[in-house]
């Protein structure tokens, strides 16, 4: 992205530096990383960083407007709608593809984005380790808004603890230490101080929810929730009739709200307009198919991680989708081979983390993440036996 950075970076990168950076990223938590981490990050130009927060601003536009709520009003499949939903998501995360539009300049692309928590605890380690093992010239930051890794870590605590002690907060999860971003708990906790739970080990007593330690019963007040209910759902019959508790009244704070997952996500994009957010729509709502089919993506809109997409659709792929108003019909984005490495580029991906505390009008960008690819799509299963590819982070030019 920033050529001469590249250059600077890939001239003194060696294996045994790379190796070194795994060792100690895993000294942490040994054995918790069990995703690939890339050998490089990602330098972003001053440029490109405004055009993304513009993006990204474009969407708050929409989330904090008068009329988002009846946008949404049916977001939210009735079978997981929690109760006592809060005003607002206290997290958003938006992924950015690194794209070339028609008149060859680079340019980012919406690919999704959710009113859930992602590696939020992680990524302040991973750029630590980052700094410290490759040297990161001093002009660049992985933080936004002047935020650093001292008042980062303050308001992620904040927002998670909440006015409680940290004893009466959890993070909740589904088997926790199997998850493959378990490492974020793990540093979650480093950082915020909160015990991480299982769903499987909650106790409710009336509306009142507890977990026991050193065989003591601790009162749960606030819950930084992890679970994602399409997983859950998953799961065997006795594991979802646990998670049932999950929809009734509790006597608890939720940071994120679980109703936002669904709220803030694929399907928000097609009230979006801006040059960075692909033309998107509700299939039920399309009377008529593009000509150039070849140019859209199908996504469904109840699932997470990429999966069920349908990237090079047919017409017999539409035929066969017996509930329309479930998909949603994208615009494809072309990501830009634009990563320089030692064999081929690699492709590129941003997530933006956005904070939103109580009582401010808008969210806030923070931090970020980045993934490396040279699949046909961002993710493991397509990127295996392939190197310079997998977990990192973007660094802005100051």
């Amino acid at each position: 992205m920033v050529e001469s950075t590249r250059k600077w970076f890939n001239e003194r990168f060696t294996k045994e530096a790379y190796q070194q950076y795994l060792q100690l990223l895993n000294s942490k938590h040994p054995g918790a990383i069990e995703f690939r981490v890339a050998e490089t990050p990602i330098f972003i130009p001053k440029d490109f960083t405004n055009k993304i927060l513009d993006a990204c601003e474009s969407i708050v536009d929409v989330i904090t407007g008068p009329h988002f709520n009846e946008l949404v009003k049916n977001a939210i499949p009735a079978n997981v709608t929690v109760p006592n939903e809060t005003a607002y998501s206290s997290f958003i995360a938006f992924d950015f593809g690194i794209c070339k539009n028609e008149h060859g300049e680079l340019e980012p692309q919406l690919i999704e984005m959710q009113g859930f928590p992602t590696l939020f605890g992680y990524q302040v380690w991973q750029e630590e380790v980052t700094r410290k093992t490759f040297s990161i010239p001093n002009n660049y930051s992985a933080y936004l808004n002047n935020f650093t890794k001292e008042s980062y870590i303050q308001l992620l605590k904040e927002m998670i603890v909440g006015n409680h002690s940290t004893e009466n907060v959890i993070l909740l999860e589904l088997f926790p230490h199997q998850q493959k971003t378990r490492i974020d708990f793990y540093c979650t906790q480093d950082y915020v101080g909160i015990p991480i739970v299982c769903l499987t080990n909650l106790i409710k007593e009336g509306k009142e929810l507890f977990y026991e330690k050193d065989g003591k019963k601790i009162k749960i007040k606030r819950i930084y929730n992890r679970i994602i209910f399409d997983e859950l759902q998953q799961q065997s019959e006795d594991i979802r009739k646990k998670g049932e508790l999950l929809f009734e009244e509790l006597n608890v704070e939720w940071v994120p709200h679980p109703n936002w997952f669904y709220k803030i996500s694929k399907y928000t994009i097609p009230f979006i307009k801006h040059p960075y957010i692909p033309t998107t729509y509700f299939l039920n709502e399309v009377t008529q198919l593009p000509a150039n089919l070849q140019d859209y993506v199908l996504k469904p809109l109840f699932s997470f991680a990429g999966q069920g997409v349908i990237i090079d659709i047919t017409q017999k792929d539409i035929e066969h989708i017996t509930d329309p108003q479930n998909w949603v019909l994208q615009k494809k984005v072309t990501y830009a081979d634009i990563i320089q490495t030692p064999d081929i580029p690699a492709k590129a991906e941003i997530r933006i983390f956005y904070f939103w505390k109580e009582g401010v009008a808008r969210p806030v960008a923070t931090f970020n993440l980045a993934r490396l690819s040279k699949g046909k799509m961002i993710g493991v299963r397509y990127n295996k036996d392939k190197e310079w590819v997998g977990g990192s982070l973007a660094y802005f030019e100051q």
